[in-house]
């Protein structure tokens, strides 16, 4: 299996005894009972790593140089997205008005996954889900449910019962992982500032501009490509969106087939408050940072 031997282009997965630190075994055991310890709180499982090892390393999902915006080891050193934990059939709802652009199942990268361009430099993606809820090519508005959460990919399958069901939520500008909470002077890209809630159907004044990707970056980017499987499923794809995602996609979840990062975008887009929690206002409040925090 490729997480565990890896390949001429991807290095295996990395894990030691200090992985355990990542896993929630309360927090696990009562959301696979369909309870919410947390109330109408939902709690973060792992949050995004600001310090992460090289990829040429391989994926770590080791706790060493692990740190998430508030200081703390609330992750693992890889992690690139924020683990929303909720229990299985959970609702999950577009965080902006976009337009999907994707929507892939593998088992050993994030099970079923729904990839959302917001314009602006802003793509979002829902893993490990368990059905989606929308088609590639529709516009969705903001609080739309998109999907209903599951287990899908190698981390349930492994992991079961003691990692926390969750829903690995990404967040791309400019075609990079970041971190939608802020840290110091920097702008949070949640609607909330560093305290996110769910839509609640009040006027935000959206309006989805979508993306005009360019084709020469495009094809600049599958030129790039080292992996040849990779590079003839981006070519395979007319709609110059679907083929620019499937472009994003392969160079962050595999980055080392990569010569060079891509660079898709004309112009380089700054952080700004566009996202509210990708969960319905019927579920959840806000977010449970007791039982984040570590």
């Amino acid at each position: 299996m490729l997480t565990f031997r890896g390949d001429a282009l991807t290095p295996k997965t990395r894990a030691d005894l200090s992985s355990l630190k990542a896993l929630r075994p309360r927090l696990s055991i009562a959301l696979w009972l369909g309870r919410n310890p947390s109330g109408r709180k939902v709690a973060i499982s792992n949050f995004y790593s600001h310090e992460q090892p090289p990829p040429e390393l391989g994926w770590s999902v080791r706790v060493t140089t692990a740190r998430d915006f508030r200081g703390k080891q609330g992750t693992y050193d890889s992690h690139n997205g924020t683990d929303f934990a909720v229990s299985p059939g959970t609702t999950i709802v577009a965080a902006a008005p976009g337009k999907v652009l994707r929507i892939a199942s593998e088992f050993n990268r994030g099970g079923l996954k729904i990839f959302i361009d917001h314009g602006n430099g802003v793509v979002t993606t829902s893993n490990h889900l368990g059905r989606a809820l929308v088609k590639v090519g529709q516009l969705v508005e903001r609080g739309e449910p998109i999907a209903l959460s599951g287990v899908s990919g190698i981390d349930g399958f492994l992991l079961f019962p003691f990692s926390a069901p969750h829903v690995h939520f990404n967040v791309w500008l400019n075609g990079t992982p970041i971190d939608p909470f802020s840290a110091g002077d920097e702008a949070s890209l949640w609607c909330g500032g560093n305290d996110p809630t769910p839509w609640r159907g009040d006027t935000m004044g959206d309006r989805f501009q979508e993306t005009k990707w360019n084709d020469a970056l495009v094809e600049a980017a599958i030129d790039s490509c080292l992996h040849e499987g990779a590079k003839q499923e981006i070519r395979g794809y007319a709609d110059r969106g679907e083929r620019a995602m499937a472009a994003l996609f392969h160079a962050n979840y595999y980055p080392t087939r990569f010569a060079s990062p891509p660079n898709l975008y004309n112009t380089s887009y700054e952080r700004a408050p566009l996202l509210t929690l990708p969960l319905s206002s019927r579920d959840f409040d806000g977010i449970a940072w007791d039982e984040s925090s570590t």
